[in-house]
């Protein structure tokens, strides 16, 4: 079964996005996880998010983007020039910061130079950075508006019926996933911590019916497996990482990553949609509110309080607060996350990257392993 998690977080193009395609259904690609993928379901169409995993040069991100760039958007747009997009009928760019906000003119700016670089349908959905009762006013239109333009381009209807079992299936994805959250901060883990970001990853690119089913199935045979002991407990926290492989470099034979705080990660399912009220509102409640991102303002502290209880409930040894090179967001927030958590007696590491396949993984791998080193001496010291 973690061949088939593998297959579906590690290739875009996967079997199921090529067995939806068959059908004759769409795929429309997302850029962040503020975009509320029940509105898709609802219409019938497979919500993906778009990645840069598999870009192995940025000669053309590096074309349209300038030099102080995150190398994420970079990858992306590369991928999106080597015609590695091609399946998505539609794509939602969304200002997650500042980068990915010029992922938009960048993106257009290359459709218009080479023919097929853009998809059919594209759009911009904005999103606020601060939740209020305004805000949540502000995203609602927004996200009607973004309801509107699919059903004219796509020629369907998303009814609120519609709508409210797409938010019941979705919540069903949730709970699972924090069933898999438990299981994941045991003691003994059946399971490491690439793994785990195999199955969370899988969720954003495949049908959530057949989401749901394996991850069922997972869990059942992960209660009867044997657990992962005497290994060095990790929390991954930082800029996007969709990358399995960064994870295997940063646990290796020593270490356990058994805990996140990443879009990638446990943001992807933290907090439930309203399934009693009004759609829309109750989506744009849950993807504004939900455990947030440094691009939210004035939240800091209540990030900071959910890293703390993760850190107590997984029993954490140590903290990696990783950001990619140029991520201001992260970078800066990340500092302020060392200062506090180290404060009260929690280990922390940074560590500035290149987004996936451009990782430096030697540098990386003695970092982490110096970092163990010094909790395992801090351990025999207690």
């Amino acid at each position: 079964m973690m061949k088939e998690f593998f297959e579906a977080s590690t290739i875009l193009n996967n079997k199921h996005v090529q067995q939806w395609k068959k059908d004759g259904k769409k795929v429309v690609g997302y850029t962040c996880s503020y975009v509320p993928d029940e509105i898709f379901h609802a219409a019938g169409i497979l919500p993906f998010r778009i990645r840069g995993f598999g870009a192995t040069d940025t000669t053309i991100g590096d074309t349209y983007f300038g030099p102080f760039i995150c190398s994420l958007p970079k990858c992306m747009l590369q991928l999106a020039g080597e015609g590695k997009f091609n399946f998505l009928d539609g794509a939602i760019i969304t200002p997650g910061c500042d980068s990915m906000r010029r992922l938009d003119e960048c993106w257009r700016k290359a459709g218009s130079d080479v023919e097929g670089v853009i998809p059919p349908f594209f759009f911009h959905y904005g999103v606020p950075h601060k939740y209020s009762d305004y805000t949540i006013k502000w995203l609602t239109d927004e996200t009607r508006r973004l309801i509107a333009a699919v059903e004219e381009h796509f020629k369907v209807k998303i009814t609120d019926v519609e709508l409210k079992k797409s938010i019941k299936l979705y919540n069903q994805s949730r709970i699972l996933l924090d069933r898999f959250e438990v299981m994941r901060t045991l003691d003994a883990p059946p399971f490491n911590g690439e793994e785990a970001l195999a199955v969370i990853l899988s969720g954003t690119t495949m049908p959530r019916e057949e989401y749901n089913a394996l991850l069922e199935q997972f869990i059942s045979n992960a209660e009867k497996a044997p657990g992962i002991k005497d290994r060095v407990r990790l929390m991954l926290v930082g800029s996007a990482n969709d990358d399995v492989g960064l994870v295997k470099v940063i646990e290796g034979e020593k270490a356990l990553v058994v805990a996140d705080n990443l879009c990638f990660g446990s943001r992807f399912y933290s907090d439930r949609v309203e399934e009693d009220s009004e759609p829309v509102s109750a989506l744009c409640k849950r993807y504004l509110g939900h455990n947030d991102c440094p691009r939210m303002y004035g939240d800091y502290h209540r990030r900071l309080d959910i890293l703390a209880q993760k850190v107590d409930k997984a029993k954490i040894d140590g903290v990696i607060l990783q950001n990619i090179r140029f991520c201001d967001l992260h970078g800066a927030e990340n500092g302020l996350f060392e200062k506090d958590l180290e404060a009260n007696g929690i280990p922390c590491m940074r560590l500035e990257r290149e987004y996936g396949p451009l990782v430096e993984t030697g540098r990386m791998k003695m970092r982490v392993d110096a970092f163990i080193e010094r909790i395992q001496q801090r351990r025999a010291a207690a």
